[in-house]
């Protein structure tokens, strides 16, 4: 199976994801199956239903964060330098309305827009690999062809 590429920090948030639904919700969700059971007849028993529901979700995520952690492959950005790659803080220029955005390029289940983690499998982050300070980018997204200028890249 292929490596899944991830910052040390999306690493820690994972595990540490990992242990609070195997020590605090699966506990939580086994207690209120039980007390949904005494409750009686479970064919119409909502809180039978809702609470077995939740416990397929947290098995599931269980599951998929006990895959994603075991193929990860941790990158320390801080032993990096150079052209943009994965790890890279790279500030950018909107060319057309001079606005500044800050992005780190990390892997994919660590990414969060609205937190400046950009997807590597981004058209922007796609984009930007292999750019330099001072080069240009376009990137087509949804409202259409946008255009960046590389101001800063940094590794930490």
């Amino acid at each position: 199976m292929e490596k899944i590429p991830m910052t040390r920090a999306g690493f820690v948030d994972l595990e540490k994801e990992l242990k609070e639904l195997k020590t605090i919700e699966r506990p939580a969700i086994i207690k209120a199956i039980a007390e949904a059971r005494e409750h009686g007849d479970l064919s119409e028993n909502a809180e039978y239903h809702s609470a077995k529901e939740k416990q397929s979700f947290i098995e599931g995520r269980i599951k998929e964060l006990e895959g994603v952690i075991s193929l990860a492959d941790v990158i320390d950005p801080s032993k990096l330098s150079g052209a943009i790659k994965f790890g890279a803080k790279v500030t950018l220029v909107d060319e057309d309305t001079d606005a500044e955005k800050t992005y780190q390029i990390v892997g994919e289940y660590e990414a969060n827009i609205e937190a400046g983690l950009l997807n590597i499998k981004s058209p922007i982050a796609r984009a930007l690999i292999g750019k330099e300070e001072g080069d240009s980018v376009d990137v087509k997204t949804p409202g259409g062809l946008k255009s960046y200028e590389v101001l800063e890249i940094v590794y930490a």
